[in-house]
């Protein structure tokens, strides 16, 4: 196969996502026997079978391994949300990108659990995880602004695909932003949090995806007050 097809990059990209997945699982997994404060870069790359070189392709330090979790999901959201069909709406091509990120949300909701689990117990980490979700909320309101044809005047030609909070300032960030992009990043991280938490608690009456198709079927009507279910015919 030639060197640089689509094919082949694919490829490449399935095998990082595989390698940056099972180095978050391992950490996770080390915190939740050890402790965050126990676990070491060294333990982390091992237990994922990579060198610690491998590691620091990944992640900047330790602590970012707890803290940037779906970093790489976020971005192809905001990649998914500029490549959806034009007659889509900004909230149904959110809707789509996200759902294709979550098609594994039934296989990963243990490791998910353990994750919340870990933070809860590591409140510096917490802080930090609370600081990059904000971030990751800003360049999707960006993002869909872009997508809505009121993209930031802060953009430029040459600027990054998506810019972090360290190539520009947070405040004129979000001072160049519209109020509707902004709010629709935030509901489309709520409504992934909500939805997950309900089918958590209900995983053996139904499916993840028939909750969170719901959940933005709610979005979409405008959050109508859902009607009751009919009464059952008199038998008599």
């Amino acid at each position: 196969m030639p060197e640089g097809t689509p094919a082949e990059s694919g490829l490449r990209e399935r095998k990082k996502r595989a390698t940056r997945a099972a180095l978050v699982e391992a950490a996770v997994r080390l915190a939740v026997e050890r402790g965050v404060e126990n676990v070491t870069v060294d333990a982390i790359s091992a237990a994922a079978g990579v060198s610690t070189r491998t590691f620091f392709n990944y992640f900047d330090s330790r602590d970012e391994v707890f803290v940037m979790v779906g970093a790489d999901a976020g971005d192809r959201v905001r990649r998914a949300v500029l490549a959806a069909p034009a007659g889509l709406s900004p909230l149904e091509a959110l809707r789509d990108a996200l759902a294709a990120e979550l098609e594994e949300v039934e296989q990963r909701q243990e490791l998910w659990c353990l994750h919340a689990d870990v933070l809860r117990k590591a409140p510096q980490l917490l802080a930090r995880r609370i600081g990059a979700h904000m971030a990751d909320e800003l360049g999707l309101a960006e993002t869909l602004a872009e997508r809505m044809g009121a993209g930031s005047p802060l953009f430029t030609e040459g600027r990054p695909d998506f810019a972090s909070p360290e190539e520009e300032e947070e405040e004129e960030r979000r001072r160049a932003l519209g109020l509707y992009p902004r709010l629709l990043a935030a509901v489309g991280g709520t409504a992934v949090r909500v939805a997950v938490e309900h089918w958590s608690v209900r995983q053996g009456e139904t499916a993840f995806a028939d909750v969170f198709r719901e959940t933005f079927e709610h979005l979409a009507a405008g959050l109508p007050l859902p009607q009751p279910p009919p009464a059952p015919a008199d038998g008599g």
